[in-house]
C-alpha cells in the first residue's frame, strides 16, 4: 500500500556507467538506493573504509543479491555496520552447498570456472578452497578469458569444461559469478558433453541455464526481504547501519529430472526426493 516512485536503470554489465546514473539521479532526490550485486554495490558505495564521495554519498542503501559484503569490504560486519548499507546475502553459505552436493552424489575431485575479474567469485573461490582443504577434497579452478580490454570472453569455454573433466573433476561448481551466468546454457552443454554433473548456486541457473542441481536462496524471497529493509527505511524511519545484513532462513534444493537422464542417469537419493523440488520431469521414463 506504500505508494513509491522508482528511478530504475540498468548498468548493463558495467560498473563503469554507475557514476552517470548516479549524476542523472542527483536532480531525482531519492531517499534509498537499491543496488543489484556486489559490483554495482561497491561502486556506489565504495568500501567501507574507502567510501564514494559522489553527491548521493549519504542517502540510505539497500542490496540484494551480494554474496559476501563482510569479504567484499563493503561492510565490516553484518550488523553495526558503522554506514547507512544493509542488504540481502543471497548465497547459501558454500560450507552448506558443498555438503548437499556431497550428499547427492560423493566427491573427492571438484571442478570449478570463474571470472578473476569479479571480486564476488574470487571470494567464494577461496571459501571453496577452504572447505576441500578441510575435507580432502582436491580442487580443479580454471579461470575464463579475458579479451585485450581485460573483459571476461567465452572464448575455449569449451575447452575449459573438457579440462577440468580431464583431471578428474566430479562435479562442476558453478558459484554466482555474473559472467557466466550470461553464458550458462552454453557452459551447461559443455558440462553435458562431457558427462559432468553441474551444481549451481543460483536459482535461475538451475531453472533455465541446464543446471543438474542447486541449492538456493529463491530471487523472489530475497527481493521481499530486501523490501521489508527498504520499508523499515522509508516508513519507519530507521538508519540503514541499525537494520542487520541478513540471509534468508530456508532454502530450496532444486533438481532439474531431464538433466539427470541426459547425464545417463544421475539421479537424486531416494530420500533426496522428500524435500527437493523437483523440475524436468516430462521426458523421464521415455
Amino acid at each position: 500500500g506504500l505508494k513509491c516512485e522508482f528511478m530504475v536503470r540498468d548498468v548493463q554489465q558495467n560498473v563503469a556507467n554507475v557514476p552517470a546514473i548516479l549524476e542523472e539521479a542527483v536532480a531525482f532526490q531519492p531517499d534509498l538506493i537499491y543496488t543489484w550485486g556486489t559490483g554495482v554495490t561497491l561502486a556506489v558505495t565504495g568500501k567501507f573504509d574507502a567510501p564514494q564521495s559522489h553527491a548521493l554519498a549519504k542517502v540510505p542503501v539497500v542490496f540484494a543479491p551480494v554474496a559476501a559484503p563482510v569479504q567484499a569490504r563493503i561492510v565490516p560486519s553484518l550488523s553495526g555496520q558503522g554506514r547507512d548499507v544493509t542488504g540481502v546475502v543471497h548465497v547459501v553459505p558454500t560450507v552448506v552447498q558443498m555438503r548437499a552436493m556431497q550428499s547427492y552424489m560423493p566427491f573427492t575431485r571438484l571442478g570449478l570456472l570463474y571470472t578473476p575479474t569479479e571480486l564476488n567469485s574470487r571470494v567464494i573461490v577461496d571459501e571453496v578452497q577452504a572447505y576441500c582443504q578441510s575435507s580432502g577434497v582436491h580442487m580443479v579452478a580454471h579461470k575464463v578469458k579475458l579479451d585485450d580490454k581485460g573483459k571476461p570472453t567465452a572464448d575455449g569455454l569449451e575447452a575449459l569444461v573438457a579440462n577440468l573433466h580431464q583431471q578428474g573433476a566430479q562435479w562442476l561448481y558453478l558459484l554466482p559469478d555474473t559472467f557466466l551466468g550470461t553464458v550458462m546454457p552454453r557452459l551447461c552443454a559443455a558440462a553435458l558433453t562431457q558427462r559432468l554433473p553441474t551444481f549451481g548456486a543460483a536459482e535461475l541457473s538451475v531453472r533455465s541455464g541446464g543446471v543438474l542441481v542447486g541449492l538456493v536462496s529463491r530471487y523472489y524471497s530475497v527481493g521481499q526481504l530486501a523490501a521489508a529493509k527498504a520499508v523499515d527505511i522509508l516508513v519507519n524511519r530507521k538508519p540503514a547501519s541499525s537494520i542487520p545484513i541478513e540471509t534468508l532462513k530456508r532454502f530450496s534444493l532444486i533438481v532439474n529430472m531431464e538433466v539427470a537422464r541426459n547425464l545417463g542417469g544421475v539421479y537424486p537419493p531416494i530420500d533426496m526426493l522428500n524435500y527437493a523440488e523437483i523440475i524436468g520431469t516430462t521426458k523421464v521414463g521415455t
